[in-house]
Formats: structure tokens, sequence, C-alpha cells
């Protein structure tokens, strides 16, 4: 819960929408109460709200390049 916690701050940010954004900013505030934990629904939304953050959708004529594939330069 406290890795989803951490993000809610960037969704608040980039929300796409206003009910990420509300969300994301209630979790943010009750979450210091003590005992406190998201019901079922709220976890899930969390859950899918920081899995968004990280999705990057590629065309498939993109090519992946590891740094190791670059060719190095002399200092």
């Amino acid at each position: 819960m406290d890795e989803l916690l951490f993000h809610m701050p960037t969704i608040a940010k980039s929300a796409n929408a206003e009910w990420e954004r509300r969300l994301s900013l209630s979790m943010m505030q009750q979450s210091p109460r003590r005992g406190w934990c998201p019901s079922d629904k709220q976890a899930a939304m969390m859950h899918k709200l920081v899995s968004a953050l990280f999705i990057k959708v590629r065309g498939d004529d993109e090519e992946f390049h590891l740094i190791d594939d670059y060719p190095q330069t002399a200092a």
C-alpha cells in the first residue's frame, strides 16, 4: 500500500480526469489516519492508476535499443 500511496501525488498532478485527481487527493488525505485501509474498490482503482503511470504504448515499427547497443565514445 505504501508504494501505491507514494505515487498518488504524481497521479494528482497528471490526472486525465477529475475523478482521478479527487481519488488520489482523497487517498493522500486519509492515509495518515491511524488504522486506515482503503476499501477493496479504492485499492483496485489505486492499482489501476499507478499501473497506468508505467505503461507506454509503442508502435510495432519502433525498435528497442539497449544502452549497450550504442557505440561507445572515447572520453
